[in-house]
């Protein structure tokens, strides 16, 4: 995962600094929006489903001449399908391997969420946020606050935050800019994430299928760059959405095609967002049954059980 950049250690008369920074929390806890909200940029999934995060994704912000780099993980959770057996994994690999966590705590959530975490963290340094603030009233943040202010010997700090409130997700990026080490940048301070438009823009797909498609479907369906060209002015994808079932194939077309017109134009147009040129996109569906349960149809789809 540390693949150092040939970058200086010091530029100019100053001292870089770099690190990897967990983003962790329970599914739908909000982690994905608050990363988007610190950016300035729509580049990790978001779904008001939970789990809809499955693979780690490197995000990277720069606070002068610090670089904060997030892992944005899947949810922490237990179950026993195969695919939130990888989505675990991966989420427990980034709390091992990264120099700090946050833990987004919504200020709803049972303080035990919390000292789960604590087990799970054994003693690594972290930072508790309380998320979804705005959502309740002053007294109600004054109790949660005294709840977790009792593992305070725990935690290096503690945040209430809201999307909706600047100055708290300065405070985050401020109170992790004093955290993060001295070292030389781990990537180019210029780029946003070291994962590449092909990986964003499946995400990007993924996250239309989320939001038009509901029950089971966005669970059991996947997202297969088959073509991705960046011609002048225009970047050429085409994109083939995987599900178990002939029914489910149905369903994503919608009668008329009126559904996978509705998911690719929603996916096409954050794409150029995020590419800043004309996108063409083609959407297909193909039946892979039981994809999401055989261990070799997901290392064919991208989810490296080994690693």
């Amino acid at each position: 995962m540390r693949e150092a950049s040939c970058c200086n250690k010091k530029i100019g008369s100053s001292v870089t600094k770099a690190g990897f920074v967990a983003v962790l929390g329970r599914p739908n806890a909000g982690k994905s929006t608050l990363l988007n909200a610190l950016l300035g940029e729509k580049l990790a999934l978001v779904s008001h489903k939970a789990n809809a995060t499955r693979k780690r994704m490197h995000l990277i912000l720069m606070e002068g001449e610090t670089q904060i780099i997030f892992v944005d993980t899947p949810g922490i959770h237990k179950q026993e399908k195969l695919l939130n057996q990888y989505m675990l994994k991966e989420a427990m690999q980034a709390l091992s391997d990264c120099d700090f966590l946050l833990f987004l705590a919504p200020i709803t959530d049972k303080i035990s969420n919390y000292q789960e975490f604590l087990q799970l963290a054994q003693g690594k340094k972290h930072i508790l946020l309380l998320t979804k603030t705005d959502q309740v009233s002053k007294e109600t943040l004054f109790e949660a606050m005294t709840k977790y202010e009792k593992f305070k010997d725990s935690y290096e700090a503690l945040i209430p935050i809201s999307i909706k409130d600047s100055s708290s997700l300065k405070r985050v990026v401020e109170v992790l800019a004093k955290l993060i080490p001295e070292n030389p940048y781990y990537y180019d301070p210029e780029i946003l994430s070291p994962n590449t438009t092909k990986e964003i823009a499946k995400e990007i797909i993924r996250e239309a299928v989320f939001e038009n498609l509901s029950d089971e479907i966005p669970y059991e369906s996947d997202v297969q760059i088959t073509l991705y060209k960046e011609k002048p002015n225009v970047h050429h994808i085409k994109a083939t959405i995987i599900v178990h079932k002939e029914s489910q194939k149905g369903m994503v077309i919608g009668k008329g095609g009126t559904t996978l017109k509705r998911v690719g134009k929603e996916a096409r147009i954050n794409i150029e967002k995020f590419v800043r040129q004309k996108v063409f996109l083609e959407l297909f569906v193909k039946v892979v049954p039981s994809w999401s349960k055989e261990k070799e149809s997901l290392k064919k789809m991208g989810y490296n059980f080994e690693d």
